[in-house]
């Protein structure tokens, strides 16, 4: 599970999506597909325009770029294909993590726990 931070793919996959990979042999992988991939410490999701499984690597292009990628990716980098696509929830997630989202999420669960003993004393009059 990634969070798309680019806009390399809209519209297909907004920036602030979540997306789910699933791990595919790289021969296996058919032209058209979204693929995730290492580049350098970054990981990328463009559409395979080529698979060249002679020489071992993909051609791919995000679908809001006007040319192929510069550089063909290495089967080795292949992480997998994206199998579903939640937009916005990669900034949910990605706010969940840091400590204002932690504090959020704790005063959210903090309410609920309050609104049910609330709820069950109010019951019993």
């Amino acid at each position: 599970v990634y969070t798309v931070v680019s806009g390399s793919m809209e519209p297909a996959i907004p920036v602030g999506s979540l997306i789910v990979i699933e791990s595919r042999e790289a021969k296996d992988v058919e032209e058209g597909e979204i693929i995730a991939f290492v580049s350098g410490d970054s990981v990328i999701t463009h559409r395979v325009v080529k698979n060249q499984s002679l020489e071992g690597r993909f051609v791919t292009k995000g679908d809001a770029n006007e040319a192929e990628d510069m550089n063909p990716i290495p089967y080795s980098d292949l992480i997998g294909v994206v199998t579903k696509v939640i937009p916005g929830a990669g900034m949910m997630a990605s706010f969940a993590s840091t400590n204002a989202g932690r504090m959020c999420l704790f005063g959210a669960l903090l309410c609920g726990v309050l609104f049910e003993v609330l709820a069950r004393k109010l019951s019993e009059l």
